[in-house]
This record gives C-alpha cells, sequence and structure tokens, in this order.
C-alpha cells in the first residue's frame, strides 16, 4: 500500500511540475506577443526617416532600426555619428566607433560598446535605457551599454 501511495505522490508531483512549466510557457509567449505588437508599432514609428538639416549635399538619411534608449541619448549619438563621418572621405569604422564610444563614455559613464560597418551580427546583452540600432546611408551603428559591476577581492 505504501508504495502504491509513494508512485501516487511522484507522479502528482510530476504532474505538478509539468503543469507549472506549461503555466509559465503560456505566460511567456503571452508577453512576447504582447511584445511583439509595441515593438512593431515602435518600428513603425522610427521608420520614419531623419534628415539632417543644412547642405543637400551633406545630408545624411539616418533610420531608427532599434531602440531603448532616450530621444535625447538618440540624438546626441546620430550627431556625433554625422560628425565623425563628416571629416572622413572614406569610412573609417573603427575611428567612428571609437568616437561615438569615448562621447557616451564621457557623457554617460562606462562601458558603453560601439559596433560599425556595413554588414555584421549580432546578439548583444544591454542595461535597460542603453541600446541603440542605427543606420546613417548605408553604414550601420549598434551602440549598447552592459553594466559594470566592481571586483571584489
Amino acid at each position: 500500500m505504501r508504495e502504491k501511495k509513494s508512485a501516487m505522490d511522484a507522479a502528482s508531483d510530476e504532474l505538478e511540475r509539468r503543469s507549472r512549466h506549461l503555466s509559465s510557457l503560456i505566460q511567456r509567449t503571452k508577453l512576447k506577443s504582447e511584445e511583439e505588437e509595441k515593438e512593431k508599432g515602435k518600428e513603425e514609428e522610427e521608420e520614419e526617416e531623419v534628415k539632417e538639416e543644412g547642405d543637400p549635399q551633406e545630408q545624411r538619411n539616418v533610420k531608427v532600426r532599434a531602440a531603448d534608449m532616450s530621444l535625447a541619448m538618440q540624438r546626441k549619438a546620430f550627431r556625433c555619428a554625422r560628425e565623425v563621418m563628416k571629416e572622413m572621405t572614406k569610412l573609417d569604422s573603427k575611428k567612428l566607433a571609437l568616437a561615438l564610444k569615448k562621447e557616451f563614455d564621457s557623457s554617460y559613464g562606462p562601458a558603453w560598446h560601439c559596433i560599425v560597418g556595413t554588414s555584421f551580427g549580432s546578439y548583444v546583452t544591454h542595461s535597460l535605457g542603453g541600446f541603440l540600432y542605427f543606420s546613417i546611408d548605408k553604414v550601420y551603428v549598434l551602440l549598447f551599454r552592459t553594466a559594470v559591476e566592481p571586483l571584489r577581492h
């Protein structure tokens, strides 16, 4: 009788575990669907082009591809990227990435990272409010911040 009860308890525990797992999957699916809807709305808004004022020869088309960053910080990134690119006769991805990183490190604190190029893949983890992926003409820029924690000895 004891063995039968023990088997029933094990089966009940397993059923409960599976039920919790399914519930968490359903919850994640709901959250993901809501996030996708929000993201879709954001993408539609962000697809609007922002053009630099001034000489039409120097206009650069900016498109936000994805962002988790304040508009003021985004504008600062666009402005900095435009200024650096204006000085270049040929694209220097490293120089542009370094300029953006330094600007954001000095303005908003350490641990900013920047990737610049015409073709690259990435998958990054960023701090809340510290992510921007945009393009200027055919140059793509990924700017993001990570958390920095002090070393413990």
